[in-house]
């Protein structure tokens, strides 16, 4: 029925919203807004509808959560960095019949879900920053789910990942890409040092790890990369715990996914974090990811 035509791990920093007034970072995060651009592009080349979105920067304590209201529209300001993104203007339409699509094949595969489509939820800036860059013009419609999953087991979000798959190709009709927005280590730079880490990554052992993590999703070896992932989130302070990488790997097939990864944005730091912009191939599902 409907096709997964493209999935991505992409960043999310603030520090692109304020690259774009004048001032000392001003055109800092070009690299970034430009591989959000090239996603868009590709996106619209294969005929995407609709945006689905694994948002760290929504917390939950409890089940997995789906915000498909019909239309999303406000002006957002970060009560987590309001002195990066403040004022910013949005409006994006959204999709609440694939919302509730998901949320129905992952209640069938056991995953506990919700779809909220009649609602005052409004949308974190995981999900705002790359649409942006993406969707200035409504060509998509947006949903976001919670990827910040303090009380989650990384595996159950893979299950969540291919229940949203599921729901795509086999009960919606149109044409889907499917991001991961967080990034890859995530230790901000210490209270009073932030200037000095604004293009760094906050710790040489942080940095050297994303390396090679990289390394390995250009290689296409997911089974070595899903068996550290759980170290990996914990040590180095993966993102919302990674849990937005694990559902996009889900998606794609878990530790049987075998695609080599394609960067569009190099790996960069930001405020100490490490963040990337890169396409991971959609392949048939490998017949033990279907089960």
């Amino acid at each position: 029925m409907g096709t997964l035509a493209l999935a991505a791990k992409i960043t999310h920093v603030p520090s692109m919203y304020l690259s774009e007034f004048p001032g000392p970072n001003f055109g800092c995060r070009e690299a970034a807004i430009n591989g959000h651009k090239e996603i868009d592009r590709r996106c619209r080349e294969l005929g995407v509808d609709t945006i689905v979105v694994f948002d760290v920067h929504w917390q939950v304590n409890s089940e997995y959560h789906i915000n498909c209201g019909p239309k999303f529209e406000g002006t957002y300001t970060s009560n987590e960095l309001p002195h990066f993104i403040k004022n910013m203007p949005f409006a994006y339409p959204g999709n609440p019949a694939l919302g509730h699509l998901i949320a129905d094949v992952a209640n069938e595969m056991g995953v506990k879900s919700r779809a909220h489509s009649d609602t005052t939820l409004e949308l974190e800036y995981g999900t705002l920053v790359p649409m942006r860059y993406m969707n200035a013009d409504q060509h998509y419609k947006v949903i976001s789910i919670s990827g910040w999953c303090d009380w989650h087991d990384l595996t159950e979000s893979g299950r969540f990942g291919l229940a949203v798959r599921r729901a795509i190709e086999e009960r919606y009709e149109g044409t889907v890409a499917v991001f991961a927005s967080g990034s890859l280590s995530h230790h901000f730079a210490d209270n009073g040092r932030a200037p000095e880490f604004m293009h760094k990554v906050y710790d040489p052992f942080l940095e050297q790890v994303d390396r090679r993590v990289v390394q390995l999703w250009e290689a296409g070896e997911w089974n070595t990369f899903v068996g550290m992932l759980p170290m990996y989130a914990d040590k180095c302070w993966g993102e919302g715990d990674m849990h937005d990488t694990a559902m996009l790997l889900g998606l794609l097939g878990w530790d049987r996914y075998t695609a080599p990864a394609e960067v569009i944005t190099p790996y960069f730091g930001s405020s100490g974090t490490g963040q990337i912009n890169a396409i991971f191939p959609v392949t048939p599902l490998p017949a033990q990811a279907t089960a």
